[in-house]
């Protein structure tokens, strides 16, 4: 059974993991964001996951045979990729410019076997619609910090979640990790998604 090693610091992918059973290991990339600066967010998202999935698979450490994950997730709009905000003033700009409407959350995952070298990737796509909030809702959210650490100022499954009226497409990519997505990429290369279960989700 092969170990997974998750090449992110975000706990939102890492406690979507665990839920459907999975135990990575995580080993935080340290890649350096700005270097995909200027790309369409769709090729950001997935540049961004290879380069995360690279540099950790390379490290010491990394448990012998593992298959490591690297994520990142972008929204559009306006055509505009909307990563993580630089501060709470850019978080009110983006949500007073996002609200009562849609966007569209893309999350690269990018999985390499490091017993064969062989790399499976690819991004999902999710239409998030946010509620019409108001200035002073605005405020409160960004106030308890949780729109600065996460892609595109929100979350759906936190303090955001009464703030995103709908979504079109897998829900828990919009958290930061497509389940069937990455399903699909364990099989690519050659392994099964139940092996991947902890011991404890077998027994359960």
């Amino acid at each position: 059974m092969p170990n997974l090693v998750l090449a992110s610091a975000s706990p939102a992918r890492l406690t979507t993991l665990r839920n459907a059973g999975l135990d990575p290991t995580v080993i935080i990339s340290g890649v350096d964001e700005s270097q995909a600066d200027g790309l369409p967010p769709f090729e950001m998202a997935l540049q961004l996951a290879e380069l995360k999935c690279a540099a950790v698979a390379g490290r010491d450490g990394v448990p012998e045979g593992a298959l490591v994950l690297g994520c990142d997730s972008v929204l559009e709009l306006d055509g505009e990729a909307l990563g993580k905000p630089d501060d709470a003033t850019d978080a009110v700009r983006r949500w007073q410019s996002m609200r009562g409407r849609s966007g569209v959350l893309y999350t690269g995952h990018c999985l390499r076997d490091t017993a064969t070298g062989q790399v499976a990737a690819a991004t999902a796509s999710t239409t998030v619609y946010f509620a019409e909030v108001t200035d002073e809702e605005i405020d409160a959210y960004v106030a308890t910090g949780e729109p600065l650490h996460v892609a595109g100022a929100f979350t759906v499954d936190g303090l955001g979640g009464a703030f995103v009226t709908g979504i079109d497409g897998d829900h828990h990519n919009v958290v930061g990790v497509s389940l069937p997505l990455l399903r699909d990429l364990v099989i690519e290369l050659g392994h099964s998604w139940t092996e991947l279960w902890s011991p404890g989700a077998r027994r359960t």
